[in-house]
This record gives structure tokens, sequence and C-alpha cells, in this order.
């Protein structure tokens, strides 16, 4: 995937407590949705969180993504897909029995992902009815949004230009197939290697693909401790190299 000047990548610093967020929320489409960056912008990206939802660490990402880029701007959109009703984040991970129950049970009812593709272009006509200079849009999912996001980008309708998985959750090679947009996968020390190598190699897409061996799932959402110097360090890193990717 080609890039464009580190440069023009000048986010700022990173807050590790109390995180203020930029931007609003507002109803898109009959769903609670935060919305950042230039109004009139005619780029957008949709933010697909992780299971855990409008964590700040997720609402920080949203803004960095949003003004993050001196040359280009980008208006986005993180809607609320399970409607009030995230994953809680001491279920995470699943150490014991219960854990495992209540997060299994909490999937099954709340986030498989059949139930949310379709409400994709809904909403993206809804985003587009609020800011009429939309052009295109770039999608970057985080763990179950990293899922979204392989699925979506290979999509018929050809929703999005580029897409963006962090610490992507499910890695199927059998999605990698149907990709049809330039990709990156930011990869955690969690993910199984096997699996990322075998969706690389069914690729046929510009791709990049770059591991965070000492970062956890979720480095870059809900589960990045930004108190920490090196996650917070790679938390930075992970959004500059989204924001390089020139395809956005």
């Amino acid at each position: 995937m080609s890039k464009h000047s580190e440069a023009c990548c000048r986010i700022p610093p990173i807050v590790d407590e109390g995180y203020e967020a930029k931007g609003t929320y507002i109803e898109l489409n009959g769903t609670k949705t935060y919305v950042t960056g230039p109004a009139d912008s005619d780029k957008a990206i949709l933010s697909v969180y992780d299971i855990f939802g409008f964590f700040p660490q997720t609402i920080q990402g949203a803004d960095i993504l949003a003004n993050g880029d001196a040359e280009r701007k980008y208006q986005v959109y993180i809607p609320d897909l399970f409607e009030g009703n995230p994953a809680r984040i001491e279920w995470y991970p699943p150490t014991d029995d219960e854990k495992k129950a209540k997060l299994g049970q909490w999937f099954e009812e709340v986030a498989v992902w059949p139930k949310h593709i379709p409400k994709v272009i809904g909403f993206l006509k809804a985003a587009e009815k609020n800011n009429p200079n939309i052009k295109s849009w770039g999608i970057i999912g985080y763990c179950w949004g990293g899922k979204m996001a392989s699925i979506l980008a290979g999509s018929k309708d050809l929703l999005f230009k580029v897409a963006v998985q962090t610490s992507p959750a499910m890695i199927d090679a059998g999605d990698a197939a149907n990709v049809k947009i330039p990709t990156m996968m930011l990869i955690s020390e969690e993910e199984a290697v096997s699996d990322v190598k075998t969706y690389e190699e069914s690729l046929k897409v510009p791709k990049h693909i770059e591991i965070f061996e000492d970062q956890v799932h979720g480095f870059m959402s809900a589960r990045a401790d930004l108190k920490d110097s090196k996650a917070k360090a790679e938390y930075e890193r992970g959004y500059k190299l989204a924001l390089g990717n020139s395809e956005f």
C-alpha cells in the first residue's frame, strides 16, 4: 500500500487519562453516533468499535483520525451498533467459566456479525445526508470491528476505498479471498501468526501487515493501557500508520 509523507501525520499528544472528546453524539438512522472532524469534509471514515463500545481510547482514536493529518481532514463516524449494550471490560479476558458464559451469551444475543452487516449501507446513506460533501469512505475496525471491516471490504457494492483492521477477531482467509480494496492489518501479540499469514497470502489487493509483538489484543482501542509508556507509544504508532495510508 502506498503512503504519503509521515510529516503530514502530526497527531496531537496522546492523553493517558481523562480524555475529553472533541466530537459530538448525534442520532443517525436511528442510531446514537459519535461524529468528529470537519462537518464539510469530503472524506469520511466509518469507525467500528470493539465489543466494549464507546471507550475513551477508541473515541480519542477517532479524534486522531479526524484531525491528525495536516494535509487531509476526515469526518469520522462511530455508530453504536450494540445500542447501549456493549460487553463489560471485566469479562475480558474470559479466564474463568463465569466470564466465558457471560461473554458467550452476550455475543450470541448482541454481536453476531450477520446481524450488523446489513445496517451499514443505511448508515452510510444517513451520514451522507448529514454531510452531503462526502465523496468517499474508508473503514477502520477494532477487534470485533476488525472482522466487520474484513467482511465489508469484500462487499460487491464497494462501499469503501480502503480498510484498516486492528487486532482483528476471527481472522479468516475466506474473508481475505473476497477483499476488493487495499487493506491494512495492525496485529497484536495475541492473534495467531498462522491465521495472519494465511489471511495475508489470500489477499489479492495492495496490503500492509504489521505485527505489534508486545501489544495486547485491543492495543488501539479499549484495552490500550495509555499510562504505560510503551503501550502509549505503540498506540500512537498504530494511528500514524493508519493515517499514513494514502488510500484513505
